[in-house]
């Protein structure tokens, strides 16, 4: 399945989807150093991030997220790709800085559509796309 996209964050990522319902903050609802959700109040608390495609609404919170995902990209933390149903500044530049592909406003609701653990790729270029193996 082949979703459309907006591409803010060019690059190509696959891995194992983890889909939250809730928004999220980079500076304090995410570990880090171990690329864990530490929002008790997440539908995905202590869940890992790391090396996956992040699926959520939107962010909230501090402009340091931008360099809490340029830290977690140097820590090896960082997850592999971002997806979002409308991105702010914040994650956006986090990250481009970080070299995170990321894309959002998919034509259809992917919260609904993709299930934590199913595999994703993301492009994200001049045209931006999402790809669900199923």
């Amino acid at each position: 399945m082949r979703i459309r996209a907006r591409p803010i964050s060019v690059g190509i990522a696959e891995g194992a989807a983890l889909v939250s319902k809730c928004p999220v903050s980079f500076l304090g609802d995410v570990n880090p150093e171990t690329g864990e959700i530490a929002d008790r109040n997440s539908d995905v608390f202590g869940e890992k991030i790391t090396g996956k495609i992040f699926v959520f609404p939107e962010s909230r919170g501090s402009t340091v997220g931008t360099y809490v995902l340029l830290q977690m990209r140097k820590k090896g933390t960082a997850p592999a790709g971002i997806i979002m149903l409308e991105s702010e500044a914040i994650v956006a530049v986090g990250a481009i800085i970080s070299g995170i592909p990321l894309v959002d406003r998919p034509e259809i609701d992917v919260l609904e559509t993709i299930e934590s653990g199913e595999a994703v790729k993301i492009f994200s270029g001049r045209e931006g796309w999402i790809e669900i193996d199923r």
